[in-house]
């Protein structure tokens, strides 16, 4: 296994310390609090992404009778990951996680964790080898039964956006009519704020995460359905009911859901 460098931030042990996540070490808090001193709307942007992924396989799993699942770029487990929100609602649902990031594999057997009906496998593996990661998938995965794709918060990883939408068709590609993509990533256009820490951070040498403009982000979408209401800042999409009866007010982060024919 990859020997795991705790010398340097790394944007998923960032990214789970947002969420409230034990699996982070003390340089990724220093940098997730350099963060959050710039913009701290970081975190709502994150627990605002984590949310709609949850909303989006419950729509999956109850409306559209969808039970397989193969959410790449997984990131470390945090709460509600996939298998857990539709194996709640479906137990029988089978999932395959895939990553190559050495300390998501250091926690793969948290992730491996199934209901007895279903399945929880993991593949590692990169986004940019699509073809062999639906190869491994097919291990899983039944090749013809609607399959959801999940991207969150990793296209943004992919440096051109040509490149990105290549990766995301050939992934689709793979999978049988009735199949699903759920995409949610950082974008621009909404918060100033944001894109100026996004930007400032992407310049200090970590591992640069690329805001996109939604039109950008829609296009990931080309070719399928758009299910209502399409595009938009994922606090706004299928929002459950606040407690105290407020708005979602929108962030720099859009995300859709749409079908294959």
């Amino acid at each position: 296994m990859t020997e795991i460098d705790t010398s340097v931030p790394h944007s998923a042990r960032i990214w789970n310390y947002w969420l409230g996540g034990k699996d982070n070490y003390p340089v990724d808090e220093a940098a997730g609090d350099a963060y959050t001193a710039v913009f701290p709307g970081i975190v709502t942007i994150a627990r605002s992404s984590r949310a709609f992924l949850g909303r989006a396989i419950r729509y999956l799993v109850l409306e559209a009778g969808v039970r397989q699942f193969l959410d790449v770029g997984t990131g470390l487990p945090t709460v509600d990951n996939t298998h857990e929100v539709a194996q709640r609602h479906a137990p029988e649902s089978r999932i395959v996680y895939v990553d190559n990031d050495p300390l998501v594999l250091a926690h793969a057997r948290a992730l491996l964790t199934s209901t007895p009906e279903g399945v929880t496998a993991y593949e590692d593996m990169s986004l940019l080898e699509p073809e062999r990661i639906l190869e491994a998938a097919a291990r899983t995965l039944d090749p013809s039964r609607p399959t959801a794709l999940i991207l969150s918060g990793i296209l943004g990883h992919v440096e051109g956006h040509d490149r990105a939408r290549d990766l995301v068709r050939r992934l689709m590609a793979g999978l049988p009519s009735g199949s699903y993509l759920c995409v949610n990533d950082g974008s621009r256009g909404t918060d100033p704020d944001y894109e100026a820490a996004q930007d400032g951070y992407n310049e200090t040498g970590a591992v640069p995460y690329f805001l996109r403009p939604v039109a950008e982000i829609e296009a990931y979408f080309d070719g399928l359905e758009l299910v209502d209401p399409g595009v938009v800042s994922v606090p706004l999409w299928r929002p459950d009911p606040s407690p105290d009866g407020t708005a979602p007010r929108p962030v720099g982060q859009h995300g859709g859901l749409a079908r294959k024919p």
